[in-house]
């Protein structure tokens, strides 16, 4: 194991341990990272003494904050096709932890957002601390939420997935098991010794639920029905109309969420959910590398980064910048199909092959 490296992975006893080591740069993904990991997890897979695997993240701030957003505006910039390299790995990545054939367990305590979500929340557990902090923040810089949010999104509880998906709202660990984001919640001190216990082996559902303690009310309960009622639409339009309308302080300050965000991002996100709804995971894998084809292409996600990450100015100029602008055409653009490339990701997604090969 070179202490070093951005990814370490080890075993301990029956344990496969993954170890996302950028803690500098809050565990953000990259394309070797994912390569990395799919390659260890196929190890493991077929590794009969390895019962089980768990995933967490160096230092104490973050799980891991997504992908390495600088990098791929620095390499989009560029007409670098690094970018849909990273994607296409990425999104195969996310359907290996998807159907994966061993208990994949995440420590998902720190900041869990973007890319952290993608190789957490697909495994059957997903364990929080006290300082797990999820979002899904994409349509404030231009993208959608991806990594396989397409698919987990619209399954939870009533209207959450779309309420998360097009606000970015952030999750304190009672939200998160309220969401169904974690499966249990153990504090941070008591993390070390539930992976030893995992490392012997046994049975993973028992020693998660011997760990596991009541963290508290869940805010998100209190909301639920106002989320169901507010985000109940199918179009981002009528959302705002009908929140606009209400004298409900809580409805407006979603209003002045939304008219943050990227409006082409918005009516994006809110077909993609819909959609996915009715699809298979790796039907809305492929769905998702369709629409991040086009959005690489354009302007929005340039703007975004540009803005949030880069000058830090966190005043985008979004175009067009009303949603009444964005027309139907142009979305439609975004779902419309990539042929051959688009047939070969799906074909390939789970598998090592790369996309220029």
């Amino acid at each position: 194991m070179n202490a070093d490296a951005d990814i370490l992975f080890e075993e301990m006893g029956a344990l496969g341990l993954i170890t996302l080591n950028r803690p500098d740069a809050l565990n953000a993904l990259t394309t070797n990272m994912c390569l990395a990991l799919l390659d260890q997890l196929e190890r493991w897979a077929q590794a009969e003494h390895v019962h089980a695997v768990a995933i967490r993240g160096a230092g104490t701030r973050a799980f891991c904050a997504g992908g390495d957003i600088r990098s791929l505006y620095e390499a989009g910039q560029a007409g670098s096709k690094d970018v849909m390299q990273f994607y296409w790995h990425e999104y195969r990545l996310n359907t290996f932890i998807k159907e994966y054939t061993k208990p994949y367990i995440a420590f998902i305590d720190g900041i869990v957002m973007g890319g952290g979500v993608g190789v957490s929340v697909h495994g059957k557990y997903r364990i929080a601390g006290e300082s797990t902090l999820f979002a899904m923040p994409e349509t404030g810089i231009g993208l959608i939420p991806d990594v396989g949010g397409t698919y987990f999104l619209p399954r939870l509880r009533g209207e959450l997935g779309c309420y998360l998906g097009l606000t970015g709202a952030r999750l304190k660990v009672a939200d998160c098991l309220y969401a169904g984001i974690a499966t249990h919640y153990a504090p941070s001190h008591a993390q070390d010794e539930l992976l030893r216990n995992l490392s012997a082996g046994g049975d993973v559902d028992r020693m998660c639920a011997k760990f596991a303690v009541d963290p508290g009310a869940a805010s998100l309960a209190a909301l639920q029905n106002r989320i169901d009622g507010f985000f109940a639409g199918n179009a981002v339009e009528d959302i705002l109309n009908t929140l606009s309308a209400s004298d409900d302080a809580w409805a407006q300050e979603m209003v002045m969420t939304l008219r943050t965000k990227s409006p082409t991002s918005l009516k994006i996100t809110m077909r993609q959910l819909r959609e996915g709804a009715k699809l298979s995971f790796r039907e809305c894998m492929a769905l998702e590398y369709r629409i991040i084809s086009r959005i690489m292409k354009g302007y929005e996600f340039f703007e975004g980064v540009r803005a949030i990450v880069i000058d830090k100015d966190n005043t985008p100029h979004w175009k067009p910048a009303r949603l009444e602008d964005v027309s139907t055409a142009s979305v439609d653009a975004y779902f419309a199909s990539l042929d051959a490339d688009e047939l070969r990701f799906d074909r390939q997604v789970g598998q090592k092959e790369n996309l220029h090969d």
